[in-house]
């Protein structure tokens, strides 16, 4: 892949574009950043973005800074780690001092409020369509494994009320345990 000024401007104009028009934090943008570089552009693969997804959950911080973070590193190192951190930070960076600056108004602005209540079913609506793409995925792996863990999690949450924290960390640990098994039994076998 060439990695010259068009492709840090490409690169950067996308993040960019996906954080400037994408209202809902992270879980919004991630759909539409697949659908950007490994649909549309085609240098990710999709199973690869599903894994730079769960590692971007994982990590402490907004998950579309993480997720443009690690779709840099992995595109062109640490240059193209700024350049989408930039792409990505600078959006809501202006959007936010523009807001800021004009609060009093749209604190009192009907208009403003209908408008956000408009955004946030918008964004229930996206979310849903995340979960159920992820959860197909899952699926479509048959491993009875991540399967079992997308399942009980999803229990443990909305039945049992368990801490999120503590699923993940125990979801990280049973993925680094059958990680480490499938590496020894391959291992036993050459």
């Amino acid at each position: 892949m060439n990695k010259g000024w068009k492709f840090y401007w490409k690169l950067f104009s996308s993040t960019f574009y996906l954080s400037a028009f994408t209202f809902g934090g992270g879980y919004v943008i991630v759909p539409l950043m697949q659908k950007k570089f490994v649909d549309e552009y085609k240098w990710i693969e999709e199973k690869e973005m599903l894994d730079l997804v769960a590692i971007a959950q994982s990590t402490p911080g907004a998950i579309a800074v993480n997720a443009s973070i690690l779709i840099g590193y992995r595109l062109a190192g640490l240059p193209g780690t700024f350049v989408t951190i930039l792409g990505t930070v600078l959006p809501p960076l202006i959007i936010l001092s523009v807001i800021s600056f004009f609060y009093v108004s749209f604190q009192k602005s009907t208009v403003v409020k209908y408008v956000l209540r408009g955004m946030s079913a918008g964004v229930a609506a996206v979310i849903a369509d995340v979960t159920v793409k992820m959860g197909k995925d899952i699926f479509r792996e048959k491993s009875i494994f991540t399967a079992s863990i997308m399942i009980v999690s999803f229990l443990a949450v909305t039945i049992f009320d368990v801490d999120v924290k503590l699923i993940i960390l125990v979801c990280g640990l049973l993925g680094l345990a059958n990680g480490l098994f499938h590496k020894l039994s391959k291992k036993e076998m050459s």
